[in-house]
């Protein structure tokens, strides 16, 4: 069933300010021009669907291209995130990302398709793209997991590229940061770029994909909420799709975007299910919180919401050729 049949009133969720991202003739991003508009977006029901956390428009557009030539949602997504996974630039994801206090870049990931299938990796090493990783796990292996040495092995053994995660200028901030060694998540700053991405095809089926490398010089073997399914992403073809950034820990608590899911399910639209998602972390502190959640959600009827404990979260989406970044609203203003 093509999404034409079903998708009726499709909203881009969420007001402020909006960057978007023009194409050239060729397809490939060109520029970036940054308007304010009230206006309350519609999507084209011919088109399909990407969006993903913070402003990453070089991987929507790549996944949004994929899914015009008729690619899998999932295959989409996988293809969408490579995109930050492989640019150095992006400290929090793939290569050049900030390694943990002993100086070792590891990765997580997970993907989840329309049926419910998914797999993850988590903890690894010397490779580069692990949402593709994770989707081999899924594919090629009776299990949903795999970690550390064993994920790396795997890859490996799938034709994956051993490759040095941890570049120069990555190196040079770690060995700054051990003067002090203070380790303390900064909102918006640790998180950012932590890239959770949802997709709906031509044929209307919903994927997802989660990549990171956690928190800026943790703990050795710490994982975050990004690689588990139902806290970092989870997706229910019959629902929606949700994924979450921020801090780790506190998604887990609340097994996040599976809860962001099941509020759907009781009759919550995508952005109320995100701002209750956040309301119940923010009744677990009696204070405010130091620390930055956000959950963004794609209904199965393509409404997207999104929202976040403080200021400063924000997702991009497509928008027929262009991508386009909306800031999100917060509990905290």
């Amino acid at each position: 069933m093509r999404r034409k049949s079903f998708i009726k009133n499709s909203l881009l969720a969420g007001l402020g300010t909006i960057s978007t991202v023009f194409q050239s003739s060729t397809g490939r991003v060109r520029g970036l021009e940054r308007i304010a508009s009230k206006a309350i977006s519609r999507f084209n029901p011919d088109q399909p669907i990407a969006v993903c956390t913070w402003n990453c428009p070089e991987a929507i557009m790549d996944a949004t291209n994929a899914m015009l030539t008729g690619e899998h949602a999932l295959d989409a997504v996988v293809k969408g995130v490579a995109y930050e996974e492989a640019n150095e630039e992006n400290t929090t994801v793939g290569i050049g990302a900030t390694p943990d206090r002993e100086g070792n870049v590891t990765l997580d990931a997970c993907v989840m398709d329309h049926e419910g299938n998914c797999g993850s990796v988590m903890a690894v090493e010397n490779i580069v793209h692990v949402a593709a990783l994770a989707r081999d796990v899924m594919q090629k292996t009776p299990h949903v997991i795999l970690v550390g040495e064993g994920a790396e092995q795997f890859g490996y053994e799938n034709g994956f590229p051993k490759t040095q995660l941890l570049t120069p200028k990555a190196e040079e901030r770690w060995r700054e940061w051990l003067k002090t060694s203070e380790y303390k998540p900064v909102i918006n700053i640790e998180n950012h770029d932590t890239i959770g991405m949802l997709t709906m095809d031509l044929e209307g089926r919903l994927s997802g994909a989660c990549t990171t490398s956690g928190m800026g010089y943790k703990m050795r073997g710490r994982v975050g909420d990004s690689p588990i399914i139902g806290a970092g992403l989870y997706i229910d073809q019959e629902i929606g799709a949700a994924t979450s950034s921020g801090l780790g820990e506190e998604v887990i608590k609340t097994v996040g975007s599976f809860l962001i899911v099941e509020l759907m399910r009781q009759g919550y639209t995508a952005q109320e299910a995100c701002e209750e998602g956040v309301k119940r972390i923010i009744r677990r502190h009696n204070s405010t919180p130091d620390f930055q959640v956000a959950y963004l959600a794609l209904s199965a009827t393509g409404e997207i919401g999104a929202y976040s404990i403080h200021p400063g979260f924000g997702y991009t989406v497509n928008q027929e050729d262009k991508a386009v970044y909306v800031t999100a609203d917060s509990y905290l203003s």
